[in-house]
């Protein structure tokens, strides 16, 4: 079991975008010899930061520094959900990332659904900074809805058959390095994502020089940053997957 008794957990509010974010900080009493920077970034919805600031508590618990936030117009933080975008999205966690983990340490990136392509326009602007990725029930999205406020233009945009084919997102992850680790988790069925979407990541990442693991833990559904949340054993694959030989 892991423990967390010298974990110590930071709430704050950081001023980004025109908004104010609620974020939840991980760091360890004793970190590992080699002490990786990791942020977990939630899905889509009523997605929020709770089970990724588990996640985060747990990767501090291995030694490293990490943190999980509301995107503007989720959880505790302000403004609309209808104002957000994929670009937001990417600006408010490059910023939190920036302002908030050491500057000197590798990354390690993790998201939910929607920031599956998040962490892809991540690994795409921080490049060799980044030691590891790792995907939960992923989606990508065509390039021309990268810009748009999440609302009835974005929603057809998404709803257009196979727009997701030509996703700046797949070649980013084909493009990842042999230094960095992949990770791609997903329950057996996913009622949200559809299968060809999975399988275009999947083909994308084994296209690529990364160090990559596959995952499926039959137990969960689309939710899964929640299963890894509360289940220990798969937690602890996807976190042994994902840290490799980091101590």
């Amino acid at each position: 079991m892991t423990d967390m008794s010298d974990v110590r957990v930071r709430h704050f509010t950081l001023d980004c975008d025109g908004e104010t974010l609620s974020c939840a900080e991980a760091v360890p009493d004793a970190p590992a010899p080699e002490p990786l920077a990791a942020v977990v970034l939630h899905g889509a919805g009523n997605g929020d930061k709770q089970s990724p600031a588990v996640l985060a508590a747990h990767l501090a618990a291995l030694g490293h520094h990490a943190l999980a936030f509301d995107f503007s117009g989720h959880g505790a933080s302000s403004g609309r959900l209808g104002e957000l975008s994929l670009r937001r999205r990417f600006e408010q966690a490059r910023t939190v990332i920036d302002s908030q983990l050491p500057a000197g340490r590798r990354l390690v990136l993790i998201g939910f659904s929607m920031s599956g392509q998040t962490v892809a326009d991540l690994a795409a602007h921080y490049g060799p900074r980044i030691h590891a990725i790792g995907l939960g029930a992923p989606a990508v999205y065509a390039a021309e809805a990268w810009q748009v406020p999440f609302g009835a233009g974005f929603t057809e945009i998404i709803r257009t058959p196979e727009s997701w084919c030509a996703s700046p997102a797949l070649a980013a992850f084909r493009r990842l390095p042999d230094t960095l680790r992949a990770v791609l988790a997903t329950p057996a069925v996913d009622a949200v994502i559809p299968p060809a979407v999975t399988e275009a990541v999947e083909d994308a990442l084994g296209a690529s020089a990364a160090q990559y693991t596959r995952l499926v833990f039959p137990a969960a559904d689309h939710r899964l940053s929640l299963h890894l949340a509360d289940d220990p054993a798969s937690r602890g694959d996807f976190l042994d997957a994902l840290l490799g030989a980091v101590p």
